[in-house]
């Protein structure tokens, strides 16, 4: 049986409501002046939901309102699911974080280095095997095609490794065959690391991606309208883009997620809700348990919510000042330096469309807010944590 969610009203959990009325004002304002067609937003403390409001469209092409059960493409925000699965895997010993991922997945013990030149690149070996850790942390040496202009990202883009037609088991076959950007362990590189991750999953459990996902995680803790598809009878709930960028002009074309998906990406393929993406941070800030279903063990979130870099660097349009990176998420390791607030120990990630959330143990805090505005992403991940955390009193 289905746990709901407490609710209760902001006051009682610490939050001021003239402070999210300001939250709410900001949203609707930033919908009428036509920078986003829609949103949801839900924001939570203490265990108890005190704050879940849409606002604008749900489909700029219709009159349709936004619904707070809206389906979202969630883009990133797959990475943590799947890095749940990959510690659920370890609680079982069946992998170590130190295993190369060259024994589950062969094609990687060959892996080579990229070494550039101009516009082309000859190879070398790696220094070190890729390991399940540099997966989740992203020090794998791997990257996004999207990430630059280099002729190694220039080979990403030729392979199309984020085509529909492939299996996720020829995707790793693929990127194994490439070159690396960086050395293992390294370098921070926003990657598909997590796409491998998924393909790992596969490997040891013997379910796609997906029947993983929905038997282990989604369906325990009443996950009901996430996966990798949207079936037919909830189409009308999904949550659509503008088509062309407000402020750019640009098209904007994102994941089709009305038929069933051959390549489930463990980087970026799923859809959620709101409030079932609220069951999985409620999850994660219980320290593994939601009700009585515990998904991991203490110490497990506590790894994967440690900084995991060191002195290892990356992207700072990514990873701001004063943070680091866990087995899964962005990890907050100073109380300042960043341009926006939180606590430290704060964990987060989000979506290219659009979407972002945060967790906060210190304050027993989480939200998350849903959008389908890629060009205007970085705006409204930043915006949203300001006006939440401004609503904290006590």
């Amino acid at each position: 049986m289905t746990v709901s969610l407490p609710t209760a009203k902001p006051e009682e959990v610490g939050l001021d409501p003239t402070a999210l009325k300001r939250l709410s004002g900001v949203l609707s304002q930033r919908v009428a002046s036509g920078h986003i067609p829609g949103a949801v937003a839900l924001v939570a403390r203490h265990g108890k939901i005190a704050y879940h409001e849409s606002f604008g469209r749900l489909d700029p092409a219709s009159d349709r309102p936004m619904a707070a059960d809206a389906i979202f493409r969630i883009y990133s925000m797959t990475k943590p699911l799947v890095s749940v699965a990959v510690m659920m895997l370890w609680e079982e010993g069946r992998l170590l974080l130190n295993d190369p991922i060259g024994k589950y997945i062969p094609a990687f013990n060959d892996t080579e280095v990229g070494v550039i030149s101009g516009s082309i690149y000859g190879r070398t070996p790696a220094d070190a095997p890729i390991t399940v850790q540099d997966l989740l942390r992203h020090t794998s040496g791997l990257t996004y095609e999207f990430r630059g202009d280099t002729p190694i990202h220039e080979a990403y883009v030729k392979a199309r490794l984020g085509r529909l037609k492939q299996s996720n088991a020829e995707q790793a076959e693929t990127l194994a065959g490439l070159p690396l950007l960086h050395q293992p362990g390294t370098v921070w590189e926003y990657s598909r690391s997590t796409d491998v991750l998924g393909r790992l999953v596969e490997v040891i459990s013997g379910q796609t991606l997906g029947t993983f996902l929905a038997e282990r995680i989604l369906a325990p803790l009443g996950m009901a309208d996430s996966g990798f598809f949207v079936p037919a009878e909830h189409h009308a709930r999904i949550a659509e883009p503008f088509a062309k960028d407000p402020e750019g002009g640009t098209d904007v074309s994102l994941l089709d997620i009305r038929r069933p998906a051959l390549f489930e990406s463990g980087g970026g393929g799923m859809v959620s809700t709101a409030m079932d993406y609220a069951r999985f941070m409620a999850m994660l800030l219980g320290n593994g348990r939601l009700g009585q279903t515990r998904m991991l063990g203490r110490k497990t979130v506590e790894l994967m919510t440690s900084d995991h870099l060191g002195r290892i660097t990356g992207s700072p349009d990514l990873l701001p000042p004063g943070h680091g990176f866990g087995l899964g998420f962005a990890v907050r390791t100073r109380p300042g330096m960043a341009p926006f607030p939180g606590s430290v120990g704060n964990y987060y990630w989000s979506g290219i469309a659009g979407t972002s959330f945060w967790i906060d143990p210190q304050e027993r805090l989480f939200a998350v807010l849903m959008i389908q505005a890629p060009m205007q992403r970085e705006y409204y991940r930043v915006l949203f944590r300001d006006l939440v955390y401004a609503a904290v009193t006590d």
